[in-house]
């Protein structure tokens, strides 16, 4: 069963599918017979269009025929004008020439008299020739009248002759115009019937895919058509899914591509679909920040969003959209623009391929030069600290060995001060040990001293 509102009550009725199917029916052929009947009418109009183009031009020769003709005839009337003239000039000379013969007879009937005379024959024989001249004149100009009338009766039948001829060419498109009005109807009949069959399976394939199986399979479109040029378009060219969701997010595909270890070119790809029956639209703006996440994460230096939301959105239906005013050096393009924007990137990244070189080469050779300014300064720091030890020790053998010569000295010292209090305890001792001085307090053993020294003295003692 079906549905249908009243447009004037609003009333919703129902119908069978039959009853439906008619109705369409109905509304199909009243399009068609008005649009029939608007392509007869656009057909009459370019014939009537077309015949009076063609009655402008005839007119326009007619005239211009006409125009030539009237030209030529004034010519002739002009010069006839003038022979009149001359001729009147003439007249007033032959009078002027009586009178004057009138005169000079009146006055002799000399030889100047037969000079007038035949002044007078010569005049006339001039007026004779001129009025000769005149009525041929005459003769070339009702000629020339009669032949413009007779090239303008064989021009007016020429034309009628084209004008019948268009007439039945015109006769002929209109029978053309109709076959092909019936061919467009046959054939606009099937295509509507084979439209119809393609909206059924599209909305019969829409309705049997699943949200993730609408993503996959943009994102299969997009890899089939890569692969379909990567060996000829891109065969050096790194192009893979995304899957590292470390960060908890991730991109879809990345493209990169190197030339002699010099990556020029990184793009992180984000394709975006929904079903038509999708309660929630979502917008390309929802996913502008993550793309930039995940763009920044990944190192890629491009971040594009290949998206089929927002079908009707005449901004992004117009082609290839940069969005740098957001994020930088993001776009947002429709699936037909993804191979083309990869060209376009990638020969703009091209151009500064060579500047990177330089740039590479100028980093390694300042690299070069930081490791030997690091390997100087590692000499120079282990240099110095082993001449510092070096000093510190023989600053501190120095010290060392004024403190040994000290010791020397004072054990120098030590041992002459022993030696003189050996002296003086030498010279004491010769002066001082005597038994007389030794026993000087001692009276007792003074006393033996004597008597033994006594006994020694006597005679016969032992």
């Amino acid at each position: 069963m079906q549905e249908i509102r009243c447009p004037k009550c609003n009333e919703v009725f129902q119908v069978d599918d039959s009853g439906y199917s008619q109705i369409v029916q109905q509304v199909r052929d009243k399009e068609f017979e008005k649009e029939a009947a608007r392509r007869a009418e656009e057909l009459e109009k370019a014939k009537n269009s077309e015949l009076k183009i063609i009655e402008m031009e005839y007119e326009k020769k007619l005239e211009s025929a006409l125009s030539e003709k009237s030209d030529d005839i004034s010519d002739k009337e002009k010069r006839i004008t003038e022979l009149e003239a001359r001729l009147k000039s003439i007249e007033s000379e032959k009078q002027l020439a009586v009178a004057n013969a009138v005169r000079e007879r009146e006055n002799s009937f000399s030889e100047e008299s037969r000079k007038a005379q035949k002044a007078i024959s010569d005049k006339d024989i001039e007026i004779a020739e001129l009025t000769a001249k005149l009525k041929q004149a005459d003769n070339e100009r009702a000629f020339a009248v009669d032949k413009a009338n007779s090239e303008n009766a064989l021009a007016l039948a020429k034309k009628d002759n084209e004008i019948n001829e268009l007439n039945s060419k015109l006769q002929n498109k209109d029978n053309e115009a109709e076959l092909r009005c019936r061919a467009i109807e046959e054939k606009y009949a099937v295509e509507l019937k084979n439209k119809d069959e393609l909206i059924e399976q599209y909305k019969d394939f829409k309705a049997r895919l699943s949200t993730k199986m609408v993503g996959e399979t943009l994102e299969q479109h997009c890899l089939t058509q890569f692969n379909s040029l990567r060996m000829s378009a891109f065969p050096n060219a790194y192009f893979e899914k995304d899957n590292n969701a470390k960060s908890g997010s991730k991109g879809d595909f990345i493209f990169r591509e190197s030339e002699d270890g010099i990556e020029f070119i990184s793009i992180m790809f984000e394709m975006k679909n929904e079903m038509d029956t999708t309660a929630t639209k979502h917008k390309n703006e929802d996913f502008f920040k993550e793309l930039d996440k995940d763009r920044n994460e990944k190192g890629c230096e491009y971040a594009v969003l290949v998206s089929m939301l927002e079908a009707d959105n005449e901004f992004y239906n117009a082609g290839i959209v940069d969005v740098s005013y957001k994020y930088p050096k993001m776009y947002v393009i429709r699936p037909q623009f993804f191979i083309p924007l990869i060209s376009l990137l990638r020969n703009a990244a091209r151009n500064s391929l060579e500047y990177k070189r330089e740039l590479a080469l100028a980093k390694a050779q300042e690299v070069d030069l930081t490791n030997f300014e690091n390997n100087i300064n590692e000499f120079k720091n282990a240099f110095s600290k082993n001449y510092q030890l070096a000093s510190k020790k023989f600053n501190v053998a120095i010290e060392e060995i004024d403190k040994t010569i000290d010791h020397l000295q004072k054990t120098k010292d030590a041992l002459l001060s022993s030696e003189n209090n050996l002296r003086l305890a030498n010279n004491k001792a010769e002066e001082q040990l005597s038994v007389k001085k030794l026993t000087k307090n001692a009276p007792s053993i003074r006393e033996e001293f004597e008597n033994i020294a006594n006994r020694q003295s006597l005679p016969g003692a032992d």
